[in-house]
C-alpha cells in the first residue's frame, strides 16, 4: 500500500489538499479529525461536558467509529452504526474533540482504526501527528503550513459559509 501523510495546523488547508491529491490519485481519503469529531459527539449525546475529561474514556471505550465512502467517493464516518457526517462539524463539537482527543485512550482507540486503512488501502491522511505518530513510515510526508492571517481567513469563511 501507498500512504501519503499530510500534517500542519489547523486552517493551514490539509483537508483541501488531501481530498484533492487522493482524487488526483484515485487513493482513499481519510480525515482523522472527523473520527475524533465522532466519538466527540458521543460524548456530548452522552452529557458530558468539555470539564468532564476523566468520564470521556468510559463513553468512547465501547464506541464503534468506522469510516465509508459513497458512490462519490464522499467519506461517510459511522458511529456505531450511523452516518454522523450532518452532525460532527458544529462549534460545540469541535471544542469537545480538543478535549476528547488529549485523552490517551482515545487517541490509541482510533490509532489502530487509522493504520488498520493504511495497511489495507492506498490512503492520503490528513490530521495532526500524522507523519509522526499515525503513519510514521509514509511513503511521502507533507508538512503544510500557512500564516497565521491565511489560517484565520480560511476559518473565518468556512465559519460564515456555515452560518
Amino acid at each position: 500500500m501507498f500512504n501519503v501523510a499530510i500534517d500542519g495546523p489547523a486552517g493551514a488547508g490539509k483537508s483541501t489538499i488531501a481530498k484533492m491529491v487522493a482524487k488526483k490519485l484515485g487513493f482513499t481519503y481519510v480525515d482523522t479529525g472527523s473520527m475524533y469529531r465522532a466519538m466527540a459527539l458521543a460524548c456530548i449525546r452522552a452529557g458530558l461536558t468539555s470539564d468532564e475529561e476523566e468520564k470521556v474514556c468510559e463513553v468512547c471505550a465501547g464506541l464503534d467509529v468506522s469510516l465509508e465512502y459513497d458512490e462519490n467517493g464522499a467519506q461517510q464516518v459511522i458511529l456505531n452504526g450511523e452516518n454522523v457526517n450532518a452532525y460532527i462539524r458544529t462549534e460545540e463539537v469541535g471544542n469537545m474533540a480538543s478535549v476528547s482527543s488529549a485523552v490517551r485512550e482515545v487517541r490509541a482507540q482510533l490509532l489502530e482504526l487509522q493504520r488498520e486503512l493504511a495497511r489495507t488501502k492506498d490512503v492520503v491522511m490528513d490530521g495532526r501527528d500524522i507523519g509522526t505518530n499515525i503513519l510514521p513510515n509514509a511513503d511521502v510526508k507533507v508538512y503544510l503550513t500557512a500564516s497565521v492571517e491565511t489560517r484565520a481567513n480560511r476559518r473565518y469563511l468556512e465559519l460564515k459559509e456555515k452560518g
